[in-house]
């Protein structure tokens, strides 16, 4: 995977392919909110997540509250989205859905 940033057609077929993903306001970054049914559920998840961020070192920015977690995702060497944000995206989905 590169830092190259995915523009145009090429980054928006990847945003539909990821449920629930959208451009971030504000900036050159993707984002999400997931929605746990307990605070349990969510810190599984997080940590799941965290083991992959730190084997891939690429790290999401995100806020817990509760059963819920805001996702925003960026490849801040490149200044914006990469296939690395994809990536991570659909692990986050990936350990979500099991």
């Amino acid at each position: 995977m590169t830092d190259k940033l995915l523009v145009g057609v090429e980054r928006a077929k990847a945003l539909h392919e990821l449920h629930g993903w959208a451009e971030a306001k504000g900036r050159d970054a993707i984002t999400k909110t997931f929605q746990f049914k307990s605070f349990g559920q969510a810190w599984g998840w997080m940590s799941r997540v965290a083991l992959y961020a730190e084997k891939t070192d690429h790290h999401p920015e995100w806020l817990n509250v509760y059963g819920r977690v805001e996702v925003t995702l960026a490849t801040h060497t490149a200044g914006g989205v990469t296939e690395k944000d994809i990536a991570l995206a659909r692990k986050m989905e990936q350990y979500a859905a099991s």
